[in-house]
């Protein structure tokens, strides 16, 4: 993927504060500390764009990356971190189940899970919300680089194991430092944005088609 624009545009915590344009976009899950913000800063070959943060739970808002002006990415704040203040974590709760369920320009979540360790309860939790709203999912293993290539299936079974993974779900190896999986990750964004709109353009096609009844009345009148 050629990288020719990417930009921070906003953070939102609210239907009214979302972008209006109707570009798709794929929302980023995770823990706090898993990598989401070294994985955006990779995936858009920006360092820095997305602050990596040593105050894990910092991110308290839905913030919108821009790339190519043609799709965004949405990091979501991240789950699990103890010391934020219940709240806080209410709000987040809120904020992120709204987007969830009535953003209709999100195409599907990319989750971040840590492939050194069996997925949390709550890694675990956040996948099958995503499967009980009916949000496709890919499971991405972040920090490949941290563990021998020897043992990444292995780990990625155990992953696949935790979460219960649907068959039609994928998974793949990151890695922020070497860029392992960028570019497998970039072919599966574009593979499921272009299913999309060719299920929506066959979806209009079927819609304007009468059926023979409707033929046959028509040929009547």
């Amino acid at each position: 993927m050629k990288i020719t624009s990417a930009e921070f545009i906003t953070s939102a915590v609210g239907p009214n504060q979302y972008p209006t344009d109707g570009l798709p976009e794929i929302a980023l899950v995770g823990r706090s500390n898993v990598g989401k913000s070294s994985l955006l800063n990779k995936m858009m070959n920006r360092k820095g764009l997305a602050r990596t943060s040593q105050k894990p739970g910092k991110t308290q808002t839905l913030n919108y990356f821009q790339v190519n002006k043609q799709l965004y990415f949405v990091d979501f704040p991240g789950y699990g971190y103890a010391k934020v203040a219940k709240s806080i974590k209410g709000q987040w709760g809120k904020m992120i189940e709204t987007y969830l369920k009535q953003r209709k320009e999100l195409r599907f979540i990319i989750q971040l899970v840590d492939i050194r360790h069996a997925p949390s309860k709550d890694d675990i939790a956040m996948y099958e919300w995503c499967k009980e709203i009916g949000i496709p999912t890919v499971v991405v293993a972040t920090k490949g680089d941290k563990i021998a290539r020897g043992r990444w299936l292995q780990h990625t079974k155990v992953i696949r194991q935790h979460l219960n993974m649907r068959g039609d779900d994928t998974i793949l190896i990151f890695s922020s430092e070497t860029g392992q999986g960028r570019d497998e990750l970039w072919s599966e964004i574009k593979r499921r944005l272009y299913e999309y709109e060719e299920a929506k353009r066959e979806q209009a096609k079927e819609e304007k088609v009468p059926s023979s009844a409707e033929q046959a009345e028509g040929k009547a009148q």
